[in-house]
Order: structure tokens, then sequence, then C-alpha cells
């Protein structure tokens, strides 16, 4: 039994590394440069699973640039549709890949070595623990601010709406302000509360990005940049 079991072990470790390779090879990834440095920087970004689903639609890629010193936190807005979600995750998938030894979907990109990466996205209640959709987040939130440090990658979606407008805006607000402040770790903040570009004005490495769309014929169309 122990035979086979190392047997097994060992040829999905093969099959694993085998099956990066082989995505790598057809859909051209290229090799990222790891660096012990608090940065990421990634040209022409790709979600690896989206981009192979809207084969009509041509996946649209993205830059990133941020790293701790200038550029730390990254407060993303745009409608829904836009892309904010599909930007944040693809970052963070590009992230993780490459800390496993993968190719990322990208052009080019130089990757700053994180000791973990925090999400919160998504809105979902949790019935059976009598936990509502605001509790979960805010459990969730807290653990991140508790257990991120400035060689983490934290990314944020949504934070605060599964409360009041204002309440939302200001809990957004201050867990910005603590990440910015505090923690120190690189993040992405995709929101609709606009109020929060003025967080830019007042915190030196926090800068505003916006999904880009725009209007054609009384039609909205989304630029997904």
């Amino acid at each position: 039994l122990d035979k086979i079991q190392k047997i097994a072990y060992t040829l999905s470790c093969v099959d694993a590394l085998s099956n990066l390779s082989v995505i790598a090879h057809k859909y051209h990834y290229c090799k990222p440069q790891l660096t012990k440095e608090s940065i990421l920087k990634i040209k022409d970004s790709k979600h690896p699973v989206l981009e192979k689903i809207f084969i009509e639609d041509k996946f649209i890629p993205n830059d990133i640039d941020i790293d701790i010193e200038k550029n730390q936190i990254m407060i993303i807005t745009g409608p829904n549709m836009a892309g904010k979600s599909t930007y944040i995750r693809q970052i963070a998938l590009i992230v993780l890949l490459a800390q496993i030894g993968s190719f990322v979907p990208a052009k080019k990109a130089i990757i700053g070595l994180v000791d973990r990466i925090f999400t919160r996205i998504g809105a979902s209640d949790f019935l059976i623990k009598g936990q509502s959709t605001f509790m979960v987040e805010m459990n969730e939130t807290s653990n991140i601010l508790h257990n991120a440090t400035s060689k983490s990658l934290i990314i944020l979606d949504e934070i605060g709406r599964g409360t009041s407008t204002f309440d939302g805006i200001s809990i957004a607000w201050a867990v910005v302000e603590y990440i910015h402040n505090k923690i120190k770790a690189k993040t992405l903040f995709a929101t609709h509360y606009n109020e929060l570009t003025e967080l830019e004005v007042l915190f030196p490495k926090i800068k505003n990005y916006n999904i880009a769309v725009k209007e054609w014929n009384e039609e909205l169309i989304f630029l997904r940049k």
C-alpha cells in the first residue's frame, strides 16, 4: 500500500506540472520574474479561465503597476458589469500561479513574493450559524485586518454593501485607511462608492482607477480597460 501511495503521489505531481507546461505553451504564457521587493508589475494580464470562455468576445488584457512605496492601494470604480471583479481576481490568480512555479497569462510579469493572498469577494449569508450577509462580510474583513502583513496581497470587492449606504461608506473608508496606515499591504479595492475616490487626495499611497465605458447610439459599451 505504501508503494502504491508513493507512486500515486508522484504521478499526480507529474500530471499537475505537465498540465501547467502544456497550458503555458498553448496560450503563450510568460515566465514571471519573482522578486523579494513588494512590487507587482504585470503587462497585459488576463484571467486564466475567462479568456478561454470569451472566444467570440476577445478578452481585453490589462496592466498593473503597484508597490508599497508610491502606489500601495488601488481604488477601482466603474459601473456594474464593467469588469472590476474580473480584474482584481485575475491579478490574485496570476500571483498565485507565479508562486506555485507556473508561467502566467501575461506578456511580462515582475511579481513580489507574498506571504498570503487575502480576499473578500461576493455577498452571501450563513443561515445555519445565524449570520447575515453583513455579519459574514465583517467577519471576513476582520480576519484580513488581524492577519495581513506588509508582505500580503489584499483583494477587496464592494466592502460595506451588506448594510446601509452611509454605514457602508464609513466602514469601507475606515478599512482602506487602516490598511494604508497600519498594515501597508498591496491592496486592490473595487467599489461602487465614488466617495472613496477622495482618499487619493488625503493619502499619498492611494490611487484611483476607473474601468472605462462609453456611450454609442444610446448604448453603453464596456471597454474593459
